[in-house]
């Protein structure tokens, strides 16, 4: 739409420049990955090492020579680097290779692109894409000259690349409007949540470590789940009902990965806050990755950036079928609460561990003792059995009803003030210890 340029295709060159000095060193392994992802066939891959980027070509004259002969031998249709490139770096390799040239915030974007699936993925995409295009639009009109006026047109006129740029942030203030009201719609929705005290419980971690396939396995759902990076795009809401404790809002995310694009982040925002305003993060992870280090340190990375490094996390060891002879686990912290789960989505070891987790974690104000029921209130004992909360029933000589129950403090406080009974009854304030028979 907004560019000339050479057609599209699925044949790429692959270029990967190690810089041995740098910290943010990115992954060749992975950068196959996403291009397989993107639907990319990658038919030659160029590898090298430098101090630093050249600040015309990104590569060295010798280097990009051995791309542009790669190109040729392989009729490639386009060459995909695994670093970012600048407008005028992207451009300059273009003329000199007589190809398209991605970089890897480029690639990203292609496969959030077909990834997305709901109205408000489709909008954060394109928003994301028209940032990142807007600095880019320069190589697609240069040979233009400006309009030509006439009687009653004269004057200096516009060029094409400005009539772009003008329409583009256009859009750009459009979508920003669409996307602000799909946040106060989800807004609405969180309140909601908080209104009924259910709590939220949201799925993070590195792009393929199995989100979907465990959060499908838990809450039966049928969210798509693929063995490729970012499978999840749009995220995905499912209530799940927790043993001792009720009902939670689990939550399914769009996938992290190293070095992920500011302007995705901020085009993700909307989506990206039922992490930030989650009560408990479960942190997923590929245990039988060997980088999965690296991984969870990109994963806390993205997580600071939205502000969701101070929410209570749990972490998730998932595809232990993929590791010799491993059982499922809960590994626990100085003071006993569970800080690790070790599972298998793919064949269901573990996941009752999942949920007895996460009940320990949100259930710290489960009440467990013996109520006396009058006859009378048949409504109130009634609730407490449709809570899956009564362990056990008895009767006296007087006819009173004993129930032994173990449920949340909040959900037997709603149960107590909807059937009109006094909340010192029970003493609320103070749960008594549960009753030996």
């Amino acid at each position: 739409m907004f560019f000339e340029r050479a057609e599209g295709g699925d044949r790429a060159v692959l270029v990967h420049i190690d810089f041995p000095e740098s910290e943010d060193r990115e992954d060749p392994q992975e950068f196959e990955e996403l291009v397989t992802s993107a639907g990319g066939s990658p038919a030659a891959i160029i590898g090298g090492s430098r101090k630093s980027a050249h600040p015309k070509f990104f590569v060295g004259s010798g280097k990009l020579d051995e791309i542009k002969i790669a190109v040729k031998a392989t009729d490639a249709d386009l060459v995909l680097f695994n670093h970012s490139l600048s407008p005028s770096q992207e451009r300059n390799i273009e003329r000199a290779v007589e190809c398209r040239v991605l970089d890897r915030t480029g690639l990203i974007l292609d496969i959030f692109a077909q990834r997305a699936r709901t109205h408000e993925g489709k909008l954060q995409v394109e928003l994301a894409q028209l940032q990142y295009q807007s600095t880019r639009l320069v190589r697609g009109w240069t040979h233009l000259e400006r309009q030509k006026g006439g009687i009653g047109l004269r004057g200096p006129g516009e060029t094409q690349l400005e009539t772009d740029r003008r329409l583009l942030q256009a859009r750009i203030t459009t979508i920003h409007r669409r996307l602000e009201k799909v946040e106060r719609q989800r807004n609405q929705g969180r309140r909601a949540r908080l209104r009924s005290d259910t709590p939220t419980v949201s799925l993070v971690g590195y792009t393929n470590a199995g989100k979907s396939t465990l959060f499908n396995a838990l809450t039966q759902a049928e969210v798509y789940a693929a063995d490729q990076l970012f499978a999840t795009l749009d995220p995905t809401l499912r209530r799940l009902s927790i043993p001792d404790m009720g009902d939670i809002v689990l939550a399914d995310t769009v996938g992290f990965i190293r070095h992920l694009p500011h302007k995705l982040v901020q085009a993700f925002k909307a989506t990206l806050q039922e992490t930030a305003e989650a009560d408990l993060l479960l942190h997923v992870i590929d245990s039988a990755d060997e980088n999965r280090t690296e991984n969870m340190s990109e994963v806390e990375t993205v997580l600071a950036e939205i502000g969701s490094d101070e929410i209570p996390r749990l972490e998730v060891f998932n595809k232990i079928d993929l590791l010799d002879d491993f059982a499922p686990v809960i590994e626990r912290g100085d003071r006993g609460q569970p800080v690790r789960v070790w599972v298998s989505a793919h064949t269901g070891q573990g996941l009752a561990l999942i949920q007895q987790a996460i009940g320990e974690l949100l259930g710290d104000e489960v009440i467990a003792q013996r109520l006396a029921v009058k006859p009378s209130e048949s409504a109130f004992r009634a609730a407490l059995y449709a809570q899956n909360a009564v362990l056990a029933e008895n009767y006296d000589d007087s006819g009173n009803i004993w129930l032994d129950i173990r449920i949340q403090k909040k959900d037997l406080r709603q149960l107590v003030k909807k059937n009109g009974i006094a909340e010192d009854r029970f003493g609320l304030s103070e749960p008594k210890p549960f009753y030996e028979h």
